[in-house]
């Protein structure tokens, strides 16, 4: 990686607010349903409201992942749009 994308990705994650999110728990179109306690729990904390298009990071605690939020009108809750291919290590 150029020393520029990681200064890039370094201010990304310091600025994007990193929540709670069962990659397991997901909608028929792949993206994560962040309606879990822990998510929940984690929003509160942080002061957070969700909207569309904010840019989040999301972790179970094993893994994590950029994802970008939006509201699933059939679901009638927020889900996060991730990329499946781009999970990394939370560490």
């Amino acid at each position: 990686m150029l020393m520029a994308e990681m200064r890039e990705r370094h201010g990304r994650e310091e600025m994007t607010p990193r929540i709670f999110a069962d990659f397991q728990n997901a909608d028929p179109k792949g993206r994560v349903r962040l309606n879990t306690q822990g998510t929940h729990r984690d929003l509160e904390r942080l002061g957070l409201a969700l909207s569309d298009g904010m840019a989040v990071r999301l972790s179970d605690g094993e893994l994590e992942a950029d994802g970008e939020v939006e509201y699933s009108t059939e679901e009638d809750m927020w889900v996060a749009k991730i990329d499946w291919r781009v999970l990394f290590d939370g560490e």
